[in-house]
């Protein structure tokens, strides 16, 4: 581990601090090029752009161009740390926007905790963008920033650690589903966990068809039911009548087991409460609620996804973000809504069913992947999830009526 610091700080360091740079796309070698980059050319767009605000898409870099904002309250597993630590993530994020799915991004990290002062910081400078990606903000408050966000700007607001994780969450899950013979409208989840990617990922699948009663979510004082006087408005949202007050209540016979909340919180004495063939999502990071085989090990018949690379099916916001915000800025969308994110969650799913390519084989150094128990999402190196994704939700734009522009030719059907 000491080793592995070092070479983190190292490739953080060099060649030069940071992660990122900003090239020049258009000639800049003559007198005649910097009169067009500059004074006197560039008044001809910003009379255009005056004129129809549109035109920021055909004349700057706009329509290409992705905000990724944070103001450091929620830092991957480290907490509150501040705005500028964050900086070495939201660089990160925007390496993953460019190497992925081609898009631009600059990182913005906004110094403050109050809620008014940074919707308005954000809705200040929005129109630089062609959509906004929020990252590392903790719950609840997250929760009407990206809301107050996406009301009063009109490009797509996301909130990456609710709707990212969320969205792959469902891919897998559905594939899980399929394979252990189980409708999603007769499975029952427990999800160990309150925050923001345990209430997106919860809402997202009663979107795909999960019954609301099927849903036991725990945080720190027990099952989240209608009895209690503690929730806030969100939790709430799934408080049920139910007699189960503990975990093991809870895991009673369940099909899935949904963990966004820290390690070993999950004991194999727990797993075998659960139904046959459980599903078991241990998303904690670095360490998940069990390990994979700890868990196989007490229930040979799980199927098990983490958070981590070192083991099958990762769920990784990479699959998800990248391709979801290439479709929403390929049409101009002016919001990434619930339709377009079950298009990207489908997508996505349907991509882990198909042959693997030999050069992913090859990268993973293995002899097969198929669809089944150990596969169920997709790798992020998977080119395939650009179109898949990018086009699923496009057209998901286009069918809802967000999109401002006709869907490319090489996303049609």
């Amino acid at each position: 581990m000491s080793d592995f610091k070092q070479e983190a700080l190292r490739y953080h360091a060099e060649p030069r601090p940071g992660k990122l740079s900003i090239e020049i796309s258009t000639p800049a070698e003559t007198q005649r090029d910097l009169s067009l980059a500059y004074s006197p050319g560039v008044a001809e767009p910003v009379r255009a752009i005056a004129e129809n605000p549109e035109l920021a898409y055909t004349y700057t870099m706009k329509g290409n161009l992705v905000g990724v904002i944070s103001n450091g309250t929620a830092i991957l597993g480290l907490g509150n740390l501040g705005a500028l630590a964050s900086k070495p993530v939201m660089e990160g994020k925007a390496l993953l926007f460019k190497r992925f799915a081609n898009i631009d991004s600059i990182d913005v990290e906004v110094d403050t905790t109050d809620v008014d002062d940074f919707v308005k910081t954000v809705e200040n400078i929005a129109n630089t963008f062609g959509g906004i990606n929020l990252e590392d903000i903790k719950a609840p408050e997250c929760f009407e920033i990206e809301r107050r966000l996406i009301e009063s700007c009109d490009i797509p607001v996301f909130h990456d650690d609710q709707h990212g994780t969320a969205i792959v969450t469902v891919a897998g899950m559905l594939n899980a589903l399929e394979i252990k013979g189980k409708a999603i409208e007769d499975a029952r989840m427990v999800c160990l966990g309150a925050g923001a990617a345990a209430i997106s990922c919860s809402r997202l699948l009663k979107s795909a068809g999960m019954k609301p009663e099927n849903i036991l979510m725990l945080d720190r004082s027990g099952v989240i039911h209608s009895g209690r006087t503690d929730l806030n408005e969100y939790k709430q949202e799934f408080a049920v009548d139910t007699d189960r007050r503990t975990l093991a209540d809870a895991l009673e016979g369940a099909d899935i087991f949904l963990g966004l909340s820290g390690p070993d919180l999950l004991s194999p004495d727990l797993l075998a409460r659960m139904a046959s063939q459980p599903i078991v999502f241990a998303c904690s990071n670095p360490d998940p609620e069990i390990k994979p085989e700890v868990a196989k090990a007490a229930r040979p018949d799980v199927i098990m996804a983490t958070g981590r690379s070192d083991y099958p099916n990762q769920v990784n916001n990479v699959l998800g973000f990248p391709f979801i915000f290439r479709g929403a800025l390929d049409v101009r969308a002016s919001a990434i809504n619930e339709e377009m994110k079950l298009a990207a969650a489908h997508a996505i799913r349907d991509l882990a069913k198909l042959p693997v390519p030999q050069e992913i084989l090859d990268a993973y150094g293995v002899k097969s992947m198929d669809f089944g128990p150990e596969y169920i999402i997709p790798k992020p190196i998977d080119a395939r999830l650009l179109n898949a994704v990018a086009g699923a939700v496009a057209r998901a734009a286009v069918a809802t009526g967000v999109a401002r522009t006709e869907l490319p030719a090489k996303y049609k059907i």
